[in-house]
């Protein structure tokens, strides 16, 4: 009996060991946590026969190896059963919840200018590492962790940790790493260490890259969180800047697959303290919730199973699946959404529209809006200056004029931004490209425009009417082109400034004229037009009309008194 004890308590000992480094989910739906009762018997089976004295291997070491044995072939037989599509189809299908057909105009805004992201993740790394070479005492022992964007006081910023670069530099460095980097994702210039906080200096302690008791994994675990899988480690600030882990936790819907969001784990970066909540107890400052790839497969599911799983892999009618890629869009309420395109099976550059999904409750909707893919937007706007054989990076989705766009930074080889891009969903071929926001918009307003395309602007929210007397009108010449510069008395902070493609008018003006000027909402000092009326050229060109139209009714009226006299 002793002996007994003594194989079951060694063995104990090191499934405990085994468990603080491989860290089990300790629930049903899971296999990890039979694997670790699996190698408990196992262990517990060998220290039973070493223990043994006799030739044979005693009766309880044979039961630990049949109870091994029996785990094995459940857990290689009871997930293929409950777990696999072709018996489960429906269940994966409904993953995603309810998918709500939705108007695009009414439920995503019009956005800003200035609040367009032009940086993307890469752009950010490069960004953030220049930075973090300013100060060679911090970027010796540092580096940084992943970038994720997030609603900072209303601001857009990819925010990274500072994490340690290795075994050596966590144990010299038990402390932690001093503070995180934040870039904006609209301004390229706007990039931030933060090493305090209310004079304090902040310290990332726990992360994914310390060791032991300080790995933000193991910590979570040995402080409680042991019955829920764990995923997508992010480090979040809440609107005073203080970081955060933030952890999403699931569990799996159909049988030992199909995972599933449930909630988030909060961990004080500095100090430690765990604090689980529900989806609906979540603090509003987190961003999310429902990690990337379990949408993308949930999505990629509610297409692939739309008739079932022998639809899925014959005929594949009607199946539908997410496009390449995905990116996280903002709303003017705040909240962030999962984007991804939807595409028929074997579709390559077009779509049947896209799908938003909510960040945090996983509220799904489907805007049936046919155009192109992601990828085809990219080629479409690197094509335009394939001379300079700039880079496009990944398109986020705007509301751009009442009209679904996608807007990418064009890069050169240095990952420098020197274009962007604004490409219509529904035309991949209708683009505004410019050196600045501005300069793209007022463009792609003009491509919208033309004759010859099949979209108008539905919804320009961001253009502004005002009429004026010119005060001050100068042309200047800058790159071949001649730019004209104007200020009229009805708003004495800003200087209007177009060339004549925007109006044949521009270089007929002068000085006393009146005019109407169409310009960009919200902006100030020197405002690009996008529209502009010279109302006394048009008076003019109105009043040569009416000389004209009199001259042919006096003529006729001759013409009239000739004849009769003639007759006569």
């Amino acid at each position: 009996m002793k002996r007994y004890i003594k194989s079951y308590g060694i063995a104990l000992i090191l499934v405990a060991i085994y468990a603080f480094i491989k860290l089990p989910v300790l629930r049903l739906d899971f296999t990890s946590g039979f694997s670790t009762i699996i190698v408990f018997f196992i262990i517990a089976g060998v220290l039973d026969m070493m223990f043994d004295k006799g030739e044979r291997t005693s009766k309880i070491a044979k039961n630990n190896f049949f109870i091994a044995i029996v785990l094995i072939l459940i857990v290689a037989a009871i997930p293929f059963v409950t777990s696999s599509p072709i018996f489960h189809a429906k269940s994966y299908r409904s993953l995603i919840g309810n998918v709500e057909e939705s108007n695009f105009d009414k439920d995503v805004s019009p956005v800003s200018v200035k609040d367009i992201r032009i940086v993307d993740e890469e752009m950010a790394m490069k960004l953030g590492d220049k930075k973090l070479g300013e100060i060679p005492a911090v970027g010796s022992i540092s580096k940084l962790g992943k970038f994720h964007i997030q609603n900072v006081n209303g601001e857009l910023y990819w925010v990274a940790p500072l994490v340690h670069r290795d075994f050596i530099k966590w144990i010299t460095n038990l402390d932690g790493t001093n503070g995180y980097v934040m870039v904006s994702a609209s301004n390229p210039q706007d990039v931030r260490l933060v090493q305090e906080l209310d004079g304090k200096p902040i310290k990332i302690v726990y992360q994914p890259d310390a060791y032991f008791l300080q790995d933000l994994h193991r910590h979570m675990y040995v402080n409680g969180i042991v019955n829920a899988g764990m995923t997508e480690f992010s480090l979040e600030v809440n609107d005073e800047g203080r970081p955060y882990w933030v952890t999403s936790l699931y569990e799996h819907k159909v049988g030992f697959s199909g995972s599933d969001a449930i909630g988030v784990a909060v961990v004080d970066a500095q100090t430690g303290e765990v604090s689980r909540y529900s989806i609906e107890d979540a603090p509003g400052w987190i961003d999310r919730i429902q990690p990337e790839q379990f949408v993308v497969d949930q999505i990629n599911d509610w297409g692939l199973y739309v008739k079932g799983f022998l639809n899925s892999v014959i005929s594949e009618e009607g199946v539908l699946v997410a496009t390449e890629g995905t990116s996280l869009v903002y709303g003017d309420d705040g909240k962030s959404y999962w984007y991804t395109g939807i595409t028929s099976s074997g579709g390559d550059e077009s779509t049947i529209g896209f799908m938003l999904v909510d960040t945090r409750t996983k509220e799904a909707k489907l805007y049936k809006q046919p155009g192109a893919t992601e990828t085809a937007a990219m080629k479409s706007a690197e094509g335009k200056v394939q001379e300079k054989n700039y880079q496009a990076t990944f398109p986020v989705m705007y509301n751009i004029l009442g009209t679904p766009t996608y807007v990418s930074a064009l890069k050169d080889k240095a990952g420098l931004v020197k274009m962007v891009a604004f490409v219509s969903v529904e035309d991949f071929a209708i683009l505004g490209l410019g050196e600045t926001k501005d300069e793209a918009l007022i463009n792609y307003r003009e491509a919208l425009s033309s004759d010859g395309n099949n979209i108008s602007i539905e919804n320009d929210t961001t253009k502004k009417d005002i009429e004026g007397v010119v005060k001050r009108i100068s042309p200047d010449v800058k790159s071949g082109n001649t730019n004209y510069y104007l200020t009229i008395d009805s708003d004495n902070n800003k200087i209007f400034v177009a060339t004549s493609k925007v109006s044949t008018e521009l270089p007929l003006t002068v000085v006393g004229d009146k005019v109407k000027i169409a310009y960009q909402e919200g902006k100030s000092g020197v405002v690009d037009i996008i529209e502009f009326d010279n109302l006394n050229l048009g008076a003019t060109s109105q009043k040569n009309k009416s000389d004209n139209s009199l001259s042919i009714e006096e003529s006729k009226t001759e013409n009239t008194e000739s004849e009769n006299i003639q007759e006569q």
